[in-house]
């Protein structure tokens, strides 16, 4: 069973492991549903089995079915039973696509209340830096949503250190609510962590501005787009032999993969081996350790089975020298840290 922890500084405990929903209702390739309703249920289904508590969401998954997927699972349950977590940045009503305004903030956190069914959120994230956006007038109408009971805690994804620094410093200036988690992409391959697309930048003084701040790290991708479960392989030749259905098969810009993110591969697979655990669950615990900071791992999954396996990471038993083996692998000596920001 997966067990509970505190977030962070807040008073809140989550389940070790977070679900991650993105999957619901987009779409694949052929038109159709990469995680339909009904299997979204299903692996609901087993992740409250297990222990997991804590749901993963935002407005742009799936063109809002996420959100109503996992709403209408939590129709008839106890919703003090769970924590939710929601985004907003995309828009999915009026003529702006993007934009963190309180405009678009109050119109979105309606949509996505809405949607699940609920009168209020967890967690809400701002999605990514905005450049084009006021972060004081994003943070002031992102407080009185805490205030009047439609939030509990506030989080950002894809800041770098400094926006997270300016961010939580406008808050305590101001007496607002701080932000008290971060979203970053991070896994045992890129080894610091990233900022997704647009603009894939190395972030690697974040988790230190999280430990003085006391703020969570919920990672996302910590598979690095499967690559670490182990599906990809080499030819005689060095070429990666990609399988039917992965997304290096469908991407003409995933596949090309570095060196050193073989290197991280064969890593995980021999401490898989010497520990009894697949490559996926060993990937997966490797991202849950990090001292001085609570770390909870977003697990997405396509079937019910598929999650089932992957949350038989909680159960693993590693050492020591098996985390210091995989960072080795993948320790970058020179990093260039970058800044993310959507114009």
């Amino acid at each position: 069973m997966v067990d509970h922890i505190r977030l962070g500084s807040t008073g809140m405990e989550v389940s070790e492991a977070c679900l991650g929903t993105w999957m619901f209702g987009s779409e694949n390739d052929a038109g159709g549903e990469v995680v339909s309703k009904d299997e979204a249920s299903r692996i609901l289904d087993t992740a409250w089995e297990r222990g997991v508590n804590f749901f993963d969401t935002a407005n742009g998954y799936g063109r809002g079915r996420s959100e109503q997927y996992l709403g209408g699972w939590l129709a008839g349950k106890d919703r003090e039973d769970f924590v939710i977590a929601s985004k907003v940045f995309y828009a999915m009503r009026g003529r702006q696509r993007i934009g963190l305004s309180r405009k678009i903030v109050m119109a979105e956190i309606a949509g996505t209340l809405e949607r699940l069914g609920t009168d209020y959120l967890d967690i809400y994230y701002i999605h990514g830096w905005l450049e084009s956006a006021s972060l004081e007038e994003t943070l002031s109408a992102l407080n009185d949503l805490v205030r009047r009971g439609a939030v509990h805690y506030i989080g950002v994804s894809n800041f770098a250190d400094w926006q997270l620094v300016l961010a939580n410093e406008m808050c305590r200036s101001r007496g607002w609510a701080p932000i008290s988690v971060v979203q970053p992409r991070f896994n045992a391959v890129d080894h610091v962590p990233f900022t997704v697309d647009p603009s894939e930048m190395a972030l690697p003084g974040l988790f230190d501005a999280c430990r003085r701040l006391g703020i969570a790290v919920c990672s996302y991708s910590p598979l690095a787009e499967g690559f670490l479960t182990g599906k990809y392989s080499r030819d005689a030749d060095g070429r990666t032999v990609k399988p039917q259905g992965s997304r290096g098969a469908r991407s003409t810009k995933f596949g090309d993969f570095p060196e050193r993110w073989w290197n991280v591969l064969d890593a995980v697979q021999d401490v898989a081996e010497e520990v009894g655990g697949t490559p996926a669950q060993v990937a997966i615990k490797w991202v849950s350790k990090m001292d001085g900071v609570t770390s909870i791992p977003i697990v997405g999954a396509s079937s019910a089975q598929q999650l089932n396996e992957t949350l038989g990471y909680v159960d693993l038993e590693m050492s020591e020298e098996h985390y210091a083996r995989i960072f080795r692998a993948g320790e970058i000596v020179d990093i260039k840290p970058g800044v993310y920001t959507y114009t």
